[in-house]
């Protein structure tokens, strides 16, 4: 029995000495590679650190894994492979298969073990000029608040004026990241609002002149509703309604060219774009919404919004952002 228990002991001891060991130089570009991906493609839901600490996670039911929480034992690289490539139905979280080679699922599992489950290391590029972050200094007025030493809940008339701007830079700037997560009792509760802003390689070009504020640009700007008098109540109904639930992927503006929008594989459909829209009839548009669409991240609302409710945003669409095509003038190939 003590041999045994010894040799338990040994090979305890082994593991731990190999777990420390610095990886081939092939594991080590692989996990880099992975680092990129997740970076780029992982880290709206998960956080870039792993523990799904985001504004997105508040909103997801039931919540992104936190990789920190795991060890070795209860997740396998096998395992993260195998909900990259098939999802995980009853969640949020979709099949990669369409979108990463199989080569990046690999790597993005190498260093998910690698970098939160096994060395519970924070992610090591992140907000790094090579990362797409210049000047991240620029926002350092925020990082009390990123960090939680200042909660956001404290009351404005308690902050002084640098605690007072900094606050207003990480709700226009970081909050779609670096959200703690949901509100304590006694702190403020927040309503829910569309917002997406540009992160590491992905971007338009670049306005001149960037600053703390102003790099939340040039998705930001597909976060305004356009402002359009004269609706009608029905489509002053369905505005709200778009702006509460359509917007957060297909923009306030309803082109899909915000962040979120762009984020999104394939990208949720522009809603302005006249050589699609004007082949978009009522009754189309009525069931896309009803009930979404196959392999996009266009869920079906039909359980979320009844039928007075998609009727109004398919009125507010057809004002708004381009009018509808009638089914009867369209050619007989591209009717229903």
């Amino acid at each position: 029995m003590k041999t045994a228990g010894l040799t338990v002991l040994l090979a305890a001891a082994l593991v731990s000495v190999m777990a420390a060991l610095p990886a081939s130089a092939a594991t080590a570009e692989l996990v880099e590679q992975g680092r990129s991906v997740y970076n780029f493609r992982c880290y709206f839901c998960h956080g870039y650190s792993g523990n799904a600490r985001t504004l997105a996670a508040t909103f997801l039911e039931p919540p992104p894994v936190d990789f920190t929480r795991a060890t070795p034992e209860t997740l396998s690289r096998d395992s993260v492979i195998s909900t990259l490539r098939g999802g995980r139905p009853g969640t949020a979280m979709k099949s990669f298969s369409g979108v990463l080679s199989g080569r990046e699922i690999e790597a993005v599992a190498s260093f998910v073990i690698d970098e939160f489950v096994v060395r519970k290391a924070a992610n090591t590029r992140y907000h790094t000029s090579e990362n797409g972050w210049p000047d991240h200094d620029r926002y350092r007025d925020a990082f009390p608040f990123a960090t939680g030493e200042i909660p956001l809940s404290r009351p404005w008339e308690s902050l002084d004026e640098r605690q007072a701007s900094g606050k207003r830079l990480y709700l226009a700037s970081c909050v779609s990241c670096h959200d703690r997560g949901a509100p304590a009792p006694d702190d403020t509760v927040w309503d829910a609002r569309p917002l997406s802003y540009p992160r590491n390689h992905f971007s338009f070009d670049k306005p001149a002149g960037v600053d703390a504020m102003s790099g939340a640009t040039p998705y930001a700007q597909h976060d305004v509703p356009p402002k359009v008098a004269g609706l009608s109540r029905l489509e002053r109904r369905g505005e709200k309604l778009f702006q509460q639930n359509c917007a957060f992927c297909h923009g306030a503006d309803g082109t899909g060219r915000n962040w979120i929008g762009q984020f999104l594989e394939p990208h949720p459909r522009n809603l302005r774009d006249p050589v699609f829209m004007s082949a978009m009839t009522r009754q189309r548009l009525t069931g896309v919404i009803r009930e979404g669409l196959p392999d996009t991240s266009m869920p079906a609302w039909k359980d979320v919004l009844d039928s007075g409710q998609i009727r109004a945003i398919v009125a507010y669409i057809n004002r708004v952002f381009h009018p509808l095509a009638q089914e009867a003038s369209l050619p007989p190939e591209k009717q229903r």
